[in-house]
């Protein structure tokens, strides 16, 4: 069992002060927020080391893994990224100026548009791919397989639980 962290710590204050309330999810949530924060902060700093943030590399991994032809519509774009319309209009706004997807109009339907990766940002993402999961990585070096595989299966269970779609 690993050392007490800073959530035992709050955990045992508020079973001094309110020993009558079970506050164990604290010991759950207090530490997703806590990793939250210093998985974020090591994945956005491998991201501007390729001029990058967050955003950004979701849209442009997300029209790689669409695969050939690489493109989607901004709605594919909306509902693979879970972000609002304006969200993704910023994002594509962002990338377009500086020449890493276009916009053009569908071939099927003249009043949609799709957005389509550049060799620019084909060969960007080629590049950010390997150093994201190379940091994903040594994110997750402190865990074994079985217990990455735990992991992965506990957090695949509440998601299910809270509703989350498999889309």
């Amino acid at each position: 069992m690993a050392d007490a962290d800073h959530v035992d710590r709050v955990v045992a204050q508020w079973a001094v002060e309110r020993p009558d309330l079970d506050v164990s999810p604290m010991e759950v949530f207090g530490r997703l927020k806590r990793l939250y924060r210093l998985v974020d902060a090591e994945l956005n700093r491998t991201f501007g080391e390729h001029g990058l943030d967050a955003a950004s590399f979701d849209v442009l991994a997300t029209l790689k893994r669409s695969g050939p032809p690489y493109r989607l519509t901004p709605t594919g774009l909306m509902q693979s990224a879970m972000v609002t319309s304006g969200a993704i209009t910023q994002r594509l706004d962002r990338l377009e100026a500086r020449g890493l997807v276009t916009r053009t109009q569908s071939d099927q339907d003249g009043r949609s548009r799709v957005v389509a990766l550049t060799p620019e940002g084909h060969a960007l993402i080629d590049r950010a791919l390997p150093d994201h999961l190379a940091t994903e990585r040594a994110l997750l070096a402190g865990l074994d397989d079985p217990g990455t595989a735990a992991l992965v299966d506990a957090m695949r269970t509440l998601l299910a639980v809270l509703g989350d779609s498999p889309e």
